[in-house]
Parts: structure tokens; C-alpha cells; sequence
């Protein structure tokens, strides 16, 4: 695990210290691993507009969004739309394990203007695995997770950013309902398990920068 004295470190900082502790857990390993490298896998938790996908691009390497393995919305009522026993996490964490062990996947593939799954997509592994979304540190997918991280950041802007992706059509809500949404479903529900992501994570990274 991470030292606390890491924790929390600043935005502009995070890729990093990720980066340096990336490779120090894929050279010591143990055993056979150590010192030949193995892949890692990076969870990557937070709020509604925290930054999470992001800072997981930023690693260079396999990014899986936790948004793949939500549930279809059809028939479900919205405010459990982000519970997380309606979402598929142990196929998650299975296949993180796939990926960590060399294997290919099949990705369940979420649409954000349909609310439901349209398929797959094949993901190929690769030395950094970051699985991102606010399902990643939940402990069914937690034992998966090499290194864990917790973006924060303040709610005015978390919803700032929300509300430009909405604005710009991509997920096909609207600035109305995303912003019903945000204060109703996704602010409360994540609160709910937000004390154990956060207390689950070996980084707390501070995310108040203006974009991203």
C-alpha cells in the first residue's frame, strides 16, 4: 500500500506520483514476478465529475470505465439507476483479473444515448490497467486492484463540468434533467459509499482545477 504521508497529493501532481508507484508495484511484485515487471491495475473512484477518466487516460495504458457494466435503465427505476448492486461487478472484477493475468476481454459496451447495452468491445491487456468510475473501489472489485485512488473535488465544479458535456449533446440528456439528476440520484447515492471508497484508497488526489 501506499504510504498515508502520499495522501492526498494535488491535481497537477497525481499523474506523477501514480506513475512512480505504478512502477514500483510492477517491479516488486514478489516471487516470480519480482523484478521482471507485471501488469498493475489502477482503480480509479470519485464523484460525478471528480476527474476520474481523466486522470486514468493520463497513465497511458488499458482504460475500462465502470459505466460499461451498469445496468440497462428500461424498467429500473431512476433513483437506483446507480446502486451498486444493480451493476455488473463481479464480471468487472473478473475481467480485470483477465486483463492483469494476459488475457483478452469482452467489454460490455454502455451507451449513454440509449441508457443500455449495445454490444462489446474487445479489450487487448497492457502493463497499466486503469479501471475508472464510481463503482471502481466497491469491495466486490476492490480485491482486483493493485493501487487505489480517490478523486474529490468540489460539487460547483463537478457540476460545472457536467453540465458542459451535457450542453455539448454527448450523452443526450440535456442541462435539465443531467442537472435533476446530479442532485437527486448521483450526489446522494454516491455519498452513500463514498466514506468506505475513500477509506479503501491508498491516494486521495484533490481535484479543483478549473477544466477537464
Amino acid at each position: 500500500m501506499v504510504p498515508p504521508e502520499h495522501s492526498p497529493v494535488s491535481w497537477s501532481d497525481a499523474p506523477g506520483v501514480l506513475r512512480e508507484w505504478i512502477g514500483r508495484i510492477s517491479c516488486g511484485g514478489g516471487g516470480a514476478e519480482a523484478g521482471r515487471g507485471r501488469a498493475v491495475v489502477v482503480g480509479i473512484t470519485g464523484p460525478v465529475g471528480s476527474g476520474k477518466s481523466t486522470l486514468a487516460r493520463s497513465l497511458g495504458g488499458v482504460v475500462l470505465s465502470t459505466d460499461h457494466y451498469l445496468p440497462d435503465y428500461d424498467g429500473l427505476p431512476e433513483h437506483e439507476r446507480d446502486e451498486p448492486r444493480h451493476a455488473d461487478l463481479a464480471l468487472l472484477a473478473e475481467h480485470l483479473g483477465w486483463l492483469r493475468s494476459g488475457r483478452v476481454i469482452e467489454m460490455p459496451s454502455w451507451c449513454f444515448q440509449t441508457h443500455r447495452r449495445v454490444g462489446s468491445a474487445r479489450v487487448a491487456p497492457g502493463p497499466v490497467i486503469a479501471c475508472e468510475g464510481i463503482f471502481a473501489l466497491h469491495p466486490v472489485v476492490r480485491p482486483a486492484i493493485d493501487l487505489a485512488v480517490f478523486v474529490d473535488a468540489p460539487a460547483d465544479v463537478r457540476w460545472a463540468r457536467w453540465e458542459r458535456i451535457e450542453a455539448s449533446g454527448e450523452r443526450g440528456w440535456g442541462v435539465e434533467h443531467a442537472r435533476r439528476y446530479f442532485a437527486t440520484v448521483a450526489e446522494p447515492t454516491f455519498a452513500r459509499f463514498a466514506g468506505g471508497y475513500r477509506a479503501s484508497a491508498d491516494l486521495v488526489v484533490i481535484n479543483d482545477a478549473d477544466e477537464t
